[in-house]
Parts: C-alpha cells; sequence; structure tokens
C-alpha cells in the first residue's frame, strides 16, 4: 500500500467513544463505511481490522454508568471512507 493510498483508507482501529483512545473526530466526520462478513454495517461501534472484529451494541441495554453494552464479534473487516465516491480504496486484512 503507498503512502497515498494509506491517507485515502480509514485507521486500522476506530471507535464511536469519545472516551477510547482510537477515537479520532475527524475521520468519523468524513464518514467511514464498513463491511463486516460481506455486508454493509451502520450499527458498528468499533472495530479493529488487523485482529477480525467488530463491536456493536447489544441492544438498548446499558451499563449502571449509561454506557452501552457491546457484543464483539469474529470475522473478516473492511472500511472505507464514504466521502471518495462510488469505488475508494478499501482498508482490509491482508
Amino acid at each position: 500500500m503507498t503512502e497515498e493510498t494509506k491517507a485515502q483508507t480509514p485507521p486500522l482501529h476506530l471507535s464511536v467513544n469519545p472516551k477510547s483512545e482510537h477515537f479520532d473526530v475527524d475521520v468519523l466526520q468524513r464518514g467511514v463505511g464498513i463491511k463486516f462478513k460481506g455486508r454493509t454495517r451502520t450499527d458498528i461501534e468499533e472495530y479493529n481490522i488487523p485482529e477480525g472484529w467488530v463491536r456493536v451494541q447489544a441492544g438498548k441495554t446499558v451499563d449502571r454508568k449509561g454506557n452501552p453494552l457491546t457484543l464483539k464479534l469474529n470475522g473478516p473487516v473492511e472500511a472505507w471512507f464514504e466521502d471518495l465516491g462510488d469505488n475508494p480504496p478499501v482498508a482490509k486484512a491482508d
């Protein structure tokens, strides 16, 4: 992957939780598309491409601090920036 392609793909680990060290508001504002196990998902809370997992919210259940409970699902993950049009570079595990 060239340096230009790396700048055109999302990070390998990203979270929507502001308390996480993997939270990046600039990346999230661009819009990140996620494909998990061949299906495009819009309910992903966090993903890690090299380790092959995503976290999704477990219904409306929350913990005692009001944070949503999440489930960790394993499988192939692909990510791309939605603002790059119909055929953007995709970040995926090699």
